[in-house]
């Protein structure tokens, strides 16, 4: 496997609702545009190059790029081209000779950070005369997809970029990347016997974590909850790795009942966001613990996933529920009635001797 990497994207923090919106319809135009470019077919000699029907197109986790293609001819050398304008990353195709089916030209590549944009899949071969030919690879059909735990197409774990395999208007296949926006990411949580301790990092965010907060889902109350940074973790990536503790005290203390809390780490919702997971609550479960707080509270605590992968805790202090009931007063001996005496029971009848008659 080989391993490629690209120019880092830009990180900006949470922009303005507004801001979003315009940049989001500003890059949808320029995808729409790329991909018209990307999709063209080169002229040559007054006719067009047919596309390669590749024989295995896909791409896993936005990041493995795997090609199969049929050999034709005596080929002398072949590579993948991966470009977006002057940019260009050319990957070697090995030749493969199988027994019973005919040679492919097969390459594994791994994509890292790649820029947001439609990047172009060639693939360009040389013979024995030197007589270079480039041509595009096919996109493949799209299949109907059987209902499965996982979605076909899933972001880069590490960066949150997304990738997919995309249908230009004139069949070829490109590839477009689409930059994901910050995200708190969780990484585990660990309930103990006195609290919850939630591990995260920030995906595409410029500073690292300042504040945390659990929401109440109902009437959007908001406790606050202390968030320590750690820096040195190598799998943070620029907006560093957090650890924050679950404030069961506060959040049973801000109302009688039970609650459902989300989480909220500088306003971006925590949850695990880059996942294959269809349905992660489902894939997740998990079940109710009772925690001993410090403060001798006993609160039962229910930490999950939401089916779209929000992180929350419903939570309920029983503390009352567990107290054993006071011993009733003795009654006074004035009205407890004394016990009765056994009734003696009747004497027996014994029936008198006959009396002897001369």
């Amino acid at each position: 496997m080989r391993h490629f990497g690209f120019t880092s994207p830009r990180r900006p923090g949470p922009p303005p609702p507004f801001v979003r919106r315009l940049r989001a319809s500003a890059r949808g135009t320029r995808f729409r545009l790329e991909r018209a470019a990307a999709g063209r077919v080169r002229r040559a000699a007054g006719r067009g190059e047919p596309l390669l029907t590749p024989v295995h197109l896909s791409l896993r986790d936005s990041r493995t790029l795997n090609v199969a293609l049929a050999a034709e001819g005596a080929t002398d050398r072949a590579r993948l081209l991966i470009t977006r304008g002057h940019r260009r990353v050319a990957v070697p195709l090995a030749f493969e000779r199988h027994s019973a089916d005919a040679p492919l030209l097969t390459a594994t590549v791994t994509l890292r950070d790649m820029r947001d944009g439609v990047w172009r899949l060639t693939v360009e071969t040389r013979d024995a005369d030197g007589r270079v030919r480039r041509r595009g690879i096919a996109a493949l059909g799209d299949s109907a997809v059987p209902g499965t735990p996982t979605v076909p197409h899933a972001p880069d774990p590490l960066t949150g970029t997304l990738v997919r395999i995309v249908r230009s208007r004139s069949g070829r296949a490109v590839l477009q990347a689409t930059r994901s926006r910050p995200r708190a990411e969780l990484v585990r949580f660990a309930p103990r016997g006195d609290g919850i301790t939630v591990h995260g990092r920030l995906v595409g965010a410029a500073s690292p974590p300042r504040r945390a907060e659990a929401v109440r889902r109902r009437d959007k109350v908001v406790v606050p909850v202390d968030v320590d940074v750690d820096s040195d973790s190598d799998a943070a990536g620029p907006g560093g790795a957090f650890t924050l503790r679950v404030p069961l005290g506060a959040m049973t203390g801000a109302g009688p009942g039970q609650w459902v809390w989300d989480f909220r780490v500088d306003g971006l919702p925590l949850g695990r966001w880059l996942s294959d997971v269809r349905d992660p609550s489902a894939a997740y479960p998990t079940p109710f613990r009772v925690f001993a707080l410090p403060d001798g509270a006993l609160v039962r605590a229910h930490a999950h996933f939401t089916r779209t992968g929000a992180f929350a805790v419903t939570c309920w202090d029983i503390t009352g529920l567990t107290r054993e009931p006071a011993d009733p007063a003795p009654r006074s001996p004035a009205l407890t009635p004394e016990p009765s005496a056994p009734a003696s029971a009747p004497p027996a009848l014994t029936p008198e001797p006959a009396k002897e008659t001369s």
